[in-house]
């Protein structure tokens, strides 16, 4: 019976935390009454029955969209003079003209007596009071707690499926492949059998409600592959064991691992879908959804921006050491994407789609280094480093990586000490 109460509580922490909240700011309001008049036997008697009169008064909760606050205070009886006052009170500590739709909010009014309301954004709490006949505005906070986590387990239909299967939440997710951008190409490089570890960091409500999560290191290992790939992040980039930074001179591809396929290779004789006669594909087709961001494969700076014959909506990009790379078929072109712009490796430079000679929604990418161009997948050094750990910090990275170490590891012998471990994924 006392498991089951724990339990009911921690799911409906979030709710009796209002409540708890709301009745001890009525506390404060009685105890301030209580304070403010005479220490008179006939006075403690009204002040008791203050405190007791106010913990029965109604509370009605709407959200922003049901009722805006404005409203909700002019309909309870307020003057005008008071809604005002209540409204700036509570602008003192949160910015009323960016509050959400979906943002829930209490109130408290008997008899046209305003007594308080309490806005919750997220696990923020705003409210404003009426202590002593003086607006009161402040701010509560739910407190969270801290916990480091480990996921192990084998791919099996592809990355994104096995590791929500394995209770992984999409931002995290994200962050993984992120984490391997620049080594793993994820719809290319999946296979089968493919494992994977996880470790991070991850804020919780005493409700149970995970709030965020931070990837601290982690591991792919293709089952065609000896050893795993490995990803620590240490001052503020994923490094891998040997100390050199995961991040390279150019992606693994233009377009995440969120359902794309590569529709045509580069083929110096490919057969034009269209005009059927024999033409060189000097580029590599990632077929996707309209709308599919492409990202630009290295830092650099936009040489051409704009619409060019059969590439449709056309992007190109001049690269460090003579390369350059292309961008066609594109819907529409990403925020700030202009001629002279500097764009950073990983930005949107523009959007799938089927301008220009296309039969489909498709993003035509080009590489060339000075006037050849080169077949993407098989470029031999575009997988170089950048960077290292700076020496003076080598020692605490190294300490850092054999913790990291022992804690993928362990997450994935659990894993395969798990006799459900190959039935989870089915």
């Amino acid at each position: 019976m006392k498991t089951k109460l724990l339990a009911f509580l921690q799911r409906h922490y979030l709710r009796y935390h209002d409540v708890v909240f709301y009745l001890m700011v009525l506390a404060v309001i009685g105890a301030s009454t209580y304070a403010a008049l005479h220490i008179t036997q006939q006075r403690q008697v009204r002040a008791q029955e203050i405190l007791e009169a106010q913990r029965e008064i109604p509370v009605v909760e709407y959200t922003i969209k049901e009722k805006p606050i404005y409203n909700a205070l002019s309909e309870s009886g307020l003057s005008r003079q008071e809604v005002v006052q209540i409204v700036a009170k509570l602008s003192s500590v949160v910015n009323t003209r960016r509050l959400q739709p979906q943002d829930r909010y209490t109130l408290s009014v008997e008899d046209g007596h305003f007594i308080m309301l309490l806005l919750k954004q997220g696990f923020t709490r705003y409210y404003v009071a009426n202590v002593d006949e003086t607006l009161v505005a402040g701010v509560s906070e739910v407190e969270l707690s801290t916990r480091i986590k480990t996921a192990a387990g084998t791919i099996h239909s592809s990355l994104f499926q096995t590791m929500v299967g394995d209770g992984l939440q999409v931002p995290l997710i994200l962050d993984f492949t992120d984490a391997f951008s620049w080594t793993v190409d994820f719809n290319t490089d999946t296979r089968n059998g493919d494992e994977y570890t996880a470790l991070w960091e991850e804020n919780f409500a005493p409700s149970g409600e995970i709030v965020s999560q931070d990837l601290l290191a982690a591991s792919y290992k293709n089952v065609n592959e000896t050893k795993p790939t490995y990803a620590f992040y240490f001052e503020d980039d994923f490094y891998d064991e040997s100390g050199k930074v995961s991040r390279k001179m150019f992606l693994k591809s233009p377009i995440s691992f969120r359902g794309y396929r590569i529709s045509s290779h580069f083929n110096p004789a490919r057969m034009h879908p269209i005009l059927k006669i024999r033409r060189p594909h000097l580029g590599i087709d990632y077929a996707a959804p309209v709308g599919t961001p492409v990202q630009a494969v290295a830092d650099g700076t936009v040489k051409f921006v704009g619409w060019k014959g059969g590439f449709g909506n056309f992007v190109e990009i001049r690269h460090a050491n003579d390369y350059t790379t292309m961008y066609g078929h594109l819907k529409s072109f990403g925020k700030g994407v202009k001629e002279g712009a500097r764009i950073k490796q990983g930005a949107t430079v523009g959007y799938i789609g089927s301008t220009g000679l296309s039969t489909g929604p498709h993003l035509d990418f080009r590489i060339k280094e000075k006037n050849k161009f080169l077949d993407f997948l098989k470029m031999k050094n575009r997988n170089s480093a950048v960077r290292d750990v700076p020496p003076e910090k080598r020692a605490e990275f190294d300490e850092l990586v054999q913790l990291y170490l022992k804690q993928l590891n362990a997450a994935k012998q659990a894993d395969e000490q798990t006799p459900a471990a190959e039935d989870k994924h089915e």
